[in-house]
């Protein structure tokens, strides 16, 4: 039982951690000029999650959490100095699991805990870690029980650390985990970022999805929103990524609002529940859809703007038709630049 699910952005959740941290959510995406080291207490693989899981719980522990990066991935580095740098947090990490580092353009076999075989990039790939750094949990009988992919910051990373460790995914989702345990936090005062590239209701999503010459994408936002805010104050201001969304069908919904929807594929819903079906948590979270009204990738994480403007130009170019996988993609495009 893999549980596609991401922590949200809440400022209930945030304030327990102070005040926000703005270093953690706004910081140079490009390509590091350097490559990454790992921390010495990540522990270097067997090539074989088995075994590395067997070694895991006979000292005691809950499992396993295998981390997907790249080198060069500066989202991959705020989640090492930050998340991983904070005492309760590494604390935790060492008492219940092991980390088993994956290099996402790695060739060595890996051996996952039901024996199946893959290279580094195959096992990425299987696990869809669309943008790094992305985690998976095992638990104690080998079973990936929770992903989380893309970069949180450590108040939000701190959240599913706790889901896991508990074991709440037994008996309900992360959505309602968090819902449960801090009844309300969802509904915040406070309205959406106002922006004049948003279409106005009613939201017919289906109908907007059919243009084929303009790509349907949806802001998922809530209200008092710190991350939107940075989003819309920060990368969303770039005369480029202007240009970029000026080709596209641009509607934002608030992903707790009973506001009426027709979904791309034609279903009339509320935007809370359609957001509950999606599995989002995220705010902001952007997803994008073709034509024929199906997903073609989501952005449910930290984003700046390098990460992306690299999805807006892969989906303007219409790019995911002939290459889906993003990072394969992007890859090819680093070496046309080079």
């Amino acid at each position: 039982m893999l549980c596609l699910l991401a922590p949200l952005a809440t400022p209930a959740l945030a304030s327990k951690a102070g005040n926000h941290n703005n270093a953690s959510l706004s910081f140079d995406d490009s390509q590091l000029a350097t490559p990454l080291e790992y921390p010495a207490w990540f522990k270097l693989g067997l090539g074989n999650l088995r075994d590395d899981l067997g070694d895991a719980v006979n000292n005691g522990k809950d499992g396993i959490i295998v981390y997907f990066g790249q080198q060069r991935c500066a989202y991959c580095q705020m989640f090492l100095n930050t998340s991983l740098t904070d005492p309760g947090i590494k604390r935790k990490i060492r008492e219940h699991f092991d980390i088993v580092p994956i290099d996402i353009w790695g060739i060595d076999t890996i051996i996952d805990t039901d024996g199946s075989s893959y290279s580094e990039r195959e096992l990425a790939k299987h696990y869809k870690t669309t943008f790094t750094p992305s985690l998976v949990f095992y638990d104690r009988s080998g079973t990936p029980v929770f992903r989380l992919r893309g970069y949180y910051p450590p108040y939000q990373f701190r959240a599913a650390l706790e889901y896991v460790i508990e074991r709440f995914y037994k008996g309900e989702t992360f959505r309602d985990y968090l819902e449960r345990a801090v009844p309300g936090m969802f509904f915040m005062e406070g309205g959406l970022n106002e922006r004049d590239f948003f279409i106005a209701p009613p939201y017919d999503l289906k109908k907007l999805a059919a243009d084929k010459n303009r790509p349907l994408v949806v802001f998922f936002e809530q209200g008092d929103c710190h991350t939107c805010d940075l989003l819309h104050t920060g990368p969303m201001t770039d005369k480029d990524m202007l240009e970029q969304i000026s080709h596209m069908n641009t509607v934002q919904l608030d992903m707790w609002a009973n506001t009426q929807v027709i979904t791309p594929q034609g279903e009339n819903t509320t935007a809370r529940e359609w957001a509950n079906r999606l599995g989002i948590f995220y705010a902001p979270t952007l997803m994008f859809f073709d034509s024929d009204g199906n997903e073609i990738i989501r952005i449910d994480s930290v984003v700046q703007f390098y990460r992306l403007w690299g999805v807006l130009d892969y989906v303007n170019k219409r790019a995911y038709r002939s290459e889906p996988d993003y990072q394969e993609w992007r890859l090819k495009q680093r070496k046309i630049k080079k």
